[in-house]
């Protein structure tokens, strides 16, 4: 009898094995000897495949004890699809909510931003009109208790917090909280909802006409909120824009392309994908962007993959913006998630992706070599390339050429039209152990409790930027309390580090502001060299295509500490 569990799903050529070998015993039994009738049976049973099943097929029904083949399975999969490319990959069903999570643009939850620093559940941020702000909770407060039970100073992992508050849509929880200037815990019952998963981090006008948009993944909602976002930022003047797609390690294809048709013109390619047999879906704009009249510069790093480097590479090819930072990280694989009918699915790689010069920009990898693929990054840094764009060289076999005649390399990542390095500059050994050791970041979380009437409110970025200017004593404040917390100031590493420092507490008290990370980003960006070189770059009068060859370094922005 059929039975619909992993078995069944995982082990379909048994039955096909079982049919071939029916088959071909009743044509030997009509001709041949016994002998010659298990030869020919077994020597089947010997291709790839059929010892597959007939080896899972032995081990369920000969070995000496009972053995559970679903669990099995779950450690035979993961082994095989090692053996093929560094990005198939076999996930378990209790990974696929987690893993699917962030890309689906939505959670069930309680609707609050909350940090553990110092083993208390402290809410940053309440999304407005979610549950929690209907129910009355506000930034500042601290979660002692969930459903009655104490989770303040109980060393309980992140992740257990977050399971203990969410749950189905329409569920509730209690939550004790304790309040400033209240006495004894504020009892507050709070009915989970639905909780949008923002893709973009980050919108804002940072500079005369220039907008920047911080880009996280590519979810299911990306499209529609850079619609809304490009609309809000035209309304304000708005008419060149910085994509911030550092960090950014891709996610779906479809949003990828839709994003890449706001930008360019009717029937620009902007990306094609070629499986086994060498066919080819191309992907052409459609010529209803509403940023064709834009200009763009694209910031890239090692960290932005795939459906980053889709984007970047279908404007680069069509000379349509300008690519800034570091050479991508260089996935040029697609991957088919195939679910299973316990929940488990395996995302198979069933295609390369092209950009519209011809560009494959997956890097090179060994099969069955996951190790060497993973440290590749690290040997980047070890050659210096973080540093040096005359540390990243291409063979003229992988070089293409744009419509304008930009030369461009495929082989390994999208190398970016402006080259700028990392910047250790202000890094010293001071910041480096009071950011490392969470001291700076438990400040700003003190900081915010002792302003906190003051930042809730706190509506828009002027009104950050003036409360932030009052305090002349920021830093100054900020040594000490390090100094109370076992860091001996050291004035001369300190005056080196003032601006990082500075604008790192500004970026975390204003992200514990109503403005979140809109809130943060306004204030690293003063000291982050490649929005500078972005800003720089769209403020020449110059058209995208005057832009530098690509490879060239940004010397002027060239520090190595």
């Amino acid at each position: 009898m059929y039975r619909n569990s992993k078995r069944s799903i995982l082990y379909p050529l048994l039955l096909t094995g079982c049919v071939a070998g029916a088959l071909l015993l009743g044509h030997y039994l009509g001709r041949n000897s016994t002998a010659s009738q298990l030869r020919g049976l077994l020597q089947t049973l010997n291709t790839p495949t059929n010892k597959i099943s007939h080896t899972l097929s032995l081990i369920e029904t000969q070995y000496v004890d009972p053995v559970p083949m679903d669990s099995l399975a779950e450690h035979i999969l993961p082994e095989l699809v090692k053996e093929l490319d560094p990005h198939s990959v076999y996930i378990p069903a209790a990974e696929m909510a987690e893993l699917n999570e962030p890309l689906e643009g939505e959670f069930d939850g309680i609707g609050v931003v909350f940090n553990m620093a110092t083993d208390t559940v402290i809410i940053l941020n309440v999304i407005p009109k979610g549950p929690s702000d209907k129910a009355g909770i506000k930034a500042g407060d601290r979660i002692i208790e969930v459903d009655d039970s104490l989770i303040a100073g109980q060393k309980i992992p992140q992740h257990q917090i977050v399971k203990r508050l969410r749950g189905p849509r329409g569920t509730t929880v209690r939550l004790g909280l304790e309040r400033q200037h209240i006495k004894g815990l504020v009892d507050v019952e709070v009915v989970r909802d639905v909780i949008p998963i923002k893709s973009i981090e980050a919108s804002f006008q940072i500079s005369d006409n220039i907008g920047y948009i911080r880009l996280g993944q590519f979810a299911r909602t990306t499209f529609s909120e850079l619609r809304t976002a490009l609309q809000n930022l035209r309304a304000k003047g708005v008419n060149k824009l910085i994509f911030d797609l550092r960090g950014n390690s891709g996610g779906y294809l479809d949003q990828a392309i839709s994003v890449a048709n706001e930008f360019l013109h009717k029937g620009q390619l902007i990306v094609y994908t070629e499986d086994r047999n060498r066919q080819q879906v191309r992907e052409y704009a459609d010529g209803n962007g509403s940023a064709q009249d834009m200009e763009v510069a694209v910031l890239i790093d090692e960290g932005s993959a795939s459906s980053s480097e889709i984007l970047a590479g279908a404007l680069q090819d069509n000379d349509r913006g300008t690519i800034i930072g570091r050479r991508s990280f260089g996935k040029g694989l697609v991957q088919r998630q195939i679910p299973y009918a316990d929940g488990s699915a395996l995302r198979l790689t069933t295609a390369r992706y092209y950009t519209p010069t011809g560009r494959s920009i997956q890097k090179p990898y060994t099969i069955g070599d996951e190790a060497t693929y993973e440290k590749e990054l690290l040997h980047r840094y070890e050659n210096n390339e973080f540093f040096s764009a005359d540390s990243i060289h291409f063979p003229d076999s992988l070089k293409r050429v744009t419509p304008k005649g930009k030369v461009v390399y495929g082989g390994g990542g999208i190398m970016p039209d402006l080259f700028v390095p990392a910047d250790t500059t202000d890094v010293t050994k001071y910041f480096i152990e009071v950011a490392g050791r969470n001291i700076l970041y438990r400040y700003t979380i003190e900081y915010a409790d002792r302003h906190r009437d003051a930042l809730n409110a706190v509506q828009t970025l002027p009104e950050l930027q003036a409360l932030l200017d009052s305090d002349k004593k920021l830093v100054d404040d900020f040594v000490q309390y390090a100094a109370r917390k076992g860091v001996t100031p050291n004035y001369r590493d300190i005056a080196r580090s003032r601006r990082l420092i500075e604008a790192q507490l500004r970026a975390y008290i204003g992200r514990n502001t109503a403005l979140e990370d809109n809130g943060f980003y306004i204030n690293i960006h003063p000291i982050d060299n490649v929005v500078q070189c972005a800003i720089e770059s769209l403020k020449k009068s110059g058209q995208p295509e005057e832009s530098a060859p690509a490879g060239t370094s940004e010397k002027t922005t060239e520090k190595h500490d």
